[in-house]
């Protein structure tokens, strides 16, 4: 089997890692995790055409673009399942643990 040319593995792994966000630890956290990977999937989508129309900047430009979008873009706004589980470990309660503070992740997680 060959091997994924080096630019292409980077391209399919910024793909990778747009899309690989953490789910929302609860129920009330889903349409803050559905518009981040909304968002997220947007640049994907951009990206993604044009690596297939040969764009003119080349793969390695499309795969920091993309990059770049994602950085503006991190998966914040509502408490993950890992970060609930941390302040649980913590001693906090459930309700403590999934309360997402005003930056948008859970109290001190």
């Amino acid at each position: 089997m060959s091997r994924l040319p080096d630019d292409v593995r980077d391209f399919l792994t910024a793909v990778h890692d747009a899309i690989d966000i953490p789910h929302a630890a609860t129920v009330g956290g889903d349409e803050q995790y559905r518009k981040v990977l909304a968002e997220r999937a947007m640049h994907v989508r951009i990206a993604l055409q044009d690596a297939l129309d040969d764009g003119p900047l080349g793969l390695a430009w499309t795969t920091e673009y993309l990059r770049d979008r994602l950085a503006e873009n991190p998966p914040t706004g509502y408490v993950t399942g890992e970060q609930a589980r941390a302040a649980l470990a913590e001693g906090k309660t459930w309700m403590q643990a999934v309360r997402p503070d005003e930056e948008g992740v859970a109290d001190d997680a």
